[in-house]
């Protein structure tokens, strides 16, 4: 079957048809596997990531970042000043996600709470 005729019977151009025949004689099977394109590299290498991941499991610090929960603005400021890299806050999302965090938080405490007054001031009524 000609190439022509075999790129109408698969559906596709025929130099679609010639590019897959290339790649399948030098690669054999593999070589049919989508490839990641090229596009642009991340702004964050594994390592940043990683390190990012930790950032943000740890919490920031109250007396250290004058906060008690991350937001993304402060994530900005964060990578900004460790990493030397600008990104905006719909990337910080994306690095959040990647990382497999929740936009959804805990309330934050207050870090000079005491639980036993709290405890007091519920009601004890049945």
């Amino acid at each position: 079957m000609s190439r022509a005729d075999a790129a109408r019977v698969g559906g596709m151009d025929r130099q679609t048809l010639r590019d897959w025949a290339h790649r399948f004689n030098g690669e054999g099977p593999d070589g049919l596997v989508n490839r990641r394109g090229a596009g642009r590299p991340p702004l964050l290498n594994d390592e940043q990531m990683r390190l990012l991941g930790e950032i943000v499991e740890t919490g920031p610090e109250p007396a250290g970042d004058g906060i008690v929960r991350w937001r993304r603005i402060d994530l900005q400021r964060v990578i900004e000043a460790r990493f030397g890299v600008f990104c905006s806050q719909r990337v910080i999302s994306n690095f959040l996600s990647a990382l497999d965090f929740s936009h959804i938080s805990a309330r934050p405490q207050h870090p000079k709470q005491e639980t036993h007054v709290m405890e007091a001031f519920k009601k004890t009524s049945r």
